[in-house]
This record gives C-alpha cells, sequence and structure tokens, in this order.
C-alpha cells in the first residue's frame, strides 16, 4: 500500500470555488481543488498555500482548517496499480492577489472560479464534493461521511 498526506484549499467567494483542471499522463482530465503532497518537514498550512501558488499562480491566505479525510484508493482504481491511502487536509483558504494561471511544468491545465450548482456536471475527484461539504457544514469533529465514487466523481 502507497501512502500520501496532502494539503487542500477550498477557496469559496461569491457562491463559487475555485477548481483546477488536472490532466494526466494519458490525457484525461478532471477537476479538483488546487493542493498537492506535503513534502518532508513541510507545515500542512505551508504546503496548501505553496500548492495554490504553484498551481493557480495567486497568493492565499489560511482562514481555518475545515476537516481531514481519509480514503482507500483500490488498486484496480489507483494511478499506480497498488492500494493507496490519501489522507486529506482541508482548509479554507482566501485568494489574496496574483491572477489565474495554468501551472507552469505540472499537471494543471487551468484554474477557475467555478459557480458552486455547476460543480455537479463537471468530471472531479472526490476532494471537491468533500471540501464543499466540509465548508457547507463545517463540522465539530472535522470529518463528512465518505463521498461515493462513480459516474463524474472520481478517486
Amino acid at each position: 500500500m502507497s501512502f500520501r498526506l496532502a494539503a487542500y484549499a477550498v477557496c469559496i467567494e461569491d457562491r463559487r470555488v475555485l477548481l483546477v483542471r488536472s490532466v494526466s499522463s494519458n490525457g484525461e482530465s478532471s477537476w479538483t481543488l488546487p493542493g498537492g503532497r506535503v513534502e518532508h518537514v513541510e507545515d500542512p498550512i505551508d504546503a496548501v498555500i505553496r500548492e495554490v501558488a504553484e498551481e493557480t499562480g495567486c497568493d492565499a491566505v489560511v482562514e481555518r482548517l475545515l476537516g481531514v479525510d481519509s480514503r482507500v484508493i483500490p488498486a484496480a482504481a489507483a494511478r499506480a496499480g497498488v492500494e493507496h491511502q490519501n489522507v486529506g487536509i482541508f482548509y479554507r483558504v482566501r485568494i489574496t492577489g496574483g491572477q489565474l494561471r495554468p501551472e507552469p511544468n505540472g499537471d494543471i491545465a487551468e484554474s477557475v472560479w467555478t459557480a458552486i450548482p455547476d460543480v455537479a456536471v463537471l468530471r472531479r475527484s472526490s476532494l471537491v464534493d468533500i471540501g464543499l461539504a466540509l465548508a457547507q457544514t463545517v463540522p465539530a469533529t472535522g470529518h463528512v461521511a465518505p463521498v461515493s465514487v462513480g459516474g463524474l466523481i472520481q478517486h
């Protein structure tokens, strides 16, 4: 089994959420939240701010911790072909400057503000639904029920 600790930004402004479109090596794309791996000895808050800057070109500040999600991706669906556990730390983040742009030399082809009702029709990572659920409910435990994967929602 592989393991990854990641930090994700939930940026909501004027009933829109900031999403990034990730393109895989085989050319498939899906929408997700800005964020990614927490590097060795990196603080997760620093990681989410770094990831927002790398993936979107924007500066950000963390407003609050929203919650933590842990999910196991079956080997058949995981990129590496082995069972994978992803532990995601979700933060409410506010954009403070910069300009949206694709990630230079990276997997992010574009970043856009998307009306929250329009998210339902996008091919997207389950991380988007988890982040939105955390932002909308702010559960005391910092945990929401698992999001089902299928149809437009991917691992």
